[in-house]
């Protein structure tokens, strides 16, 4: 079973080191988290789709990669799906899945990458985490929200593990700024015993 970039993935520390360790992953990615088991996209997509069956509706793939939650999307019955990536070459690999109505690159650089109020669905699967974006990132994405605004996102057993991620979301939940929708424990990479907690939150 190959773990060439996988295994590193979670020791990642600086921005440089975390954009240059996918761009080198992108030729390899989809077949190494396969090798894996990789089933939060499709854990994430249906739990979305079950809440809010809406073919129309605008969402973002906010760290879109190679497109892996955009297929899932898709599949369950979204039909407008745009992705962002800080990744060139993630983005490459996102556009042979034909599945996106936009693909761009996201300005990790500056303090706002998407435009506030633009989607009223964001979805950043295994996005916020030890090894890729830093707990920071679910406040850029919530903000971007506008009112009634959905995010669905993911966090695996090593962003659990560590409190600021989840501090990030109760810090929405807890004084009501936001409203916890769906929590559902399950499998993320099961061949490594690695599972994620699934969540959609609605801001208030």
């Amino acid at each position: 079973m190959s773990d060439k970039f996988l295994n590193k993935a979670y020791g990642l520390e600086s921005v440089e080191e975390t954009l240059a360790h996918y761009d080198k992953w992108a030729e390899s990615y989809e077949t190494e988290l396969a090798e894996n088991g990789y089933a939060t996209p499709t854990r994430l997509a249906a739990a979305l789709w079950d809440h809010f069956k809406d073919p129309a509706i605008e969402i973002l793939d906010y760290g879109c990669g190679t497109g892996l939650c955009g297929v899932e999307l898709r599949r369950v019955g979204f039909h407008i799906v745009d992705g962002v990536d800080p990744s060139p070459e993630m983005l490459s690999k996102a556009r042979q899945h034909n599945v996106y109505r936009d693909l761009s690159a996201l300005d990790i650089s500056s303090p706002n990458p998407v435009e506030t109020g633009r989607y009223a669905v964001i979805v950043a699967c295994g996005v916020i985490g030890v090894g890729a974006a830093p707990p920071e990132t679910f406040d850029l994405v919530m903000n971007a929200l506008p009112k009634g605004g959905i995010l669905a996102f993911s966090f695996n057993d090593h962003a659990i593990a560590d409190r600021a991620f989840e501090g990030r979301l109760n810090g929405w939940l807890d004084p009501g700024a936001a409203r916890l929708l769906v929590k559902k424990y399950g499998p993320h990479l099961p061949n490594i015993n690695l599972n994620s907690n699934i969540y959609i939150v609605e801001k208030a």
